[in-house]
């Protein structure tokens, strides 16, 4: 009997944790590592997912900026994105902000981390701003397009795609249809591409998970285990309570759980893979085969959303960093908390969207505030796991995102008619 995909998935999901609790990172068989096995099978279903991102982001883009026709539809359009990406984003800050306050995983009796000394730390934090969040900025206009859709900077890449495919309507006549049918094009190839990808994705993701529960295990979180619980409720949170209130409040679906249903083979994809970007190719199936939100909505939604929309991500930046201060001992007034909000808010949208990329803007946030950037390595035990989960957010919070914004337009999702 064949398997949905999401089923595969799962079943690939449970025997990469039984596979990975049994073995060690040195464990061999054979004269060869198992371990090394495994991360080859998972890098190859990687390296194969980001293959097809920068060509399916591109032609997504432009075939969606030219569905969308009128400047009027274009600014109608991309207001009411990046409106719901601003709104979930600093919810999910929000929602952050207290459970760290509330549960304060780093405040203890024990010693501070010894990176600096209290004192160091405590006069650090006078005087300093966000001078370095204007670097994502510049990233959003790149100086050469090509470098920078080979360096993965995703930014720069959709910002150039929407202006080409802004212009590109522009046209008359038959230079308009040319480069519309060739996008078109090219975005059909890209998802059929994806199509045959996934096939192998129960595959990939075994060897992607199994490596790393191999590597790091189940038990190394130490005094780290509270920080961990703190994020993990806040994404719940967010993830289970404010989406789905949104989805039914704004999106018209009337069961949310649909919703959670439709898009579980990208949700499992992006747990496994702990990539947006990569991901982006199974969100844009899911969507549109399963939950039947149209090609317009979806092909300019969420290939915005995989490089701006970071609700996970911009909790994570938030908790992390106070976190950090708790441990130094160092009292944040509102004031600076509120600089924090402001600048996980903004470096979030310039994350890209690989594994970890979100520790590199934690670092700009404790240098904003004057605490040690060292600190981050605080962090690495847990990262990867709750690397996991944040990109699972990130990637669902896009996909409401397209539910809602495809209702805004007048349009209805297979989903807005069924209960159960």
């Amino acid at each position: 009997m064949k398997l949905a995909l999401h089923w595969q998935i799962l079943i690939a999901l449970a025997l990469a944790a039984l596979v990975g609790a049994s073995v060690g990172p040195d464990t061999v068989v054979a004269g060869i590592s198992v371990v090394a096995v495994l991360t080859f099978i998972g890098t190859l279903f990687l390296n194969a997912l980001k293959m097809i991102v920068v060509p399916l982001v591109v032609s997504a883009i432009v075939t969606g900026v030219s569905k969308v026709g009128s400047a009027g539809g274009f600014e109608r359009l991309g207001g009411k994105t990046l409106g719901y990406y601003l709104l979930t984003s600093f919810i999910a800050v929000l929602i952050g902000l207290f459970f760290v306050n509330a549960l304060q995983p780093g405040v203890s009796d024990g010693p501070a981390p010894v990176l600096e000394t209290n004192h160091e730390v405590m006069a650090a934090v006078e005087g300093k701003d966000a001078g370095d969040v204007v670097e994502v900025f510049l990233r959003m206009i790149p100086v050469n397009v090509v470098d920078a859709a080979a360096q993965g900077q995703m930014l720069g890449l959709i910002f150039f795609s929407l202006l080409f495919g802004f212009f590109m309507t522009r046209l008359q006549g038959e230079l308009r249809q040319t480069l519309t049918r060739f996008w078109e094009g090219v975005f059909e190839v890209m998802m059929l591409i994806t199509q045959l990808v996934m096939k192998f994705a129960p595959i990939g993701v075994f060897g992607l998970v199994a490596a790393s529960i191999a590597n790091t295990g189940f038990d190394q979180f130490g005094n780290l285990a509270l920080f961990f619980v703190t994020v993990t409720l806040a994404l719940l949170v967010h993830a289970l309570v404010v989406m789905p209130l949104i989805l039914y409040f704004l999106g018209g679906v009337k069961n949310p759980w649909l919703h959670y249903q439709a898009m579980a083979p990208a949700l499992l994809t992006a747990f496994s893979t702990s990539s947006s970007s990569s991901t982006l190719p199974v969100t844009l199936n899911a969507l549109e085969k399963r939950a039947g939100v149209s090609n317009r909505v979806s092909s300019f939604v969420l290939p915005l959303g995989a490089t701006v929309n970071m609700d996970g991500t911009a909790l994570y930046e938030c908790v992390a960093a106070i976190f950090i201060a708790q441990l130094f001992g160092v009292p944040l007034d509102w004031s600076t908390q509120l600089l924090i909000v402001v600048i996980a808010l903004t470096t979030s949208i310039g994350v890209a969207g690989i594994p970890s990329a979100s520790l590199v803007a934690i670092s700009i946030i404790l240098v904003a505030v004057g605490l040690p950037a060292e600190a981050i390595g605080l962090l690495l035990v847990v990262d990867r796991l709750l690397d996991m989960m944040r990109t699972t957010v990130n990637v669902f919070s896009d996909s409401v995102g397209a539910v809602v914004i495809a209702r805004s337009e007048g349009e209805s999702s297979v989903l807005t008619s069924k209960v159960f």
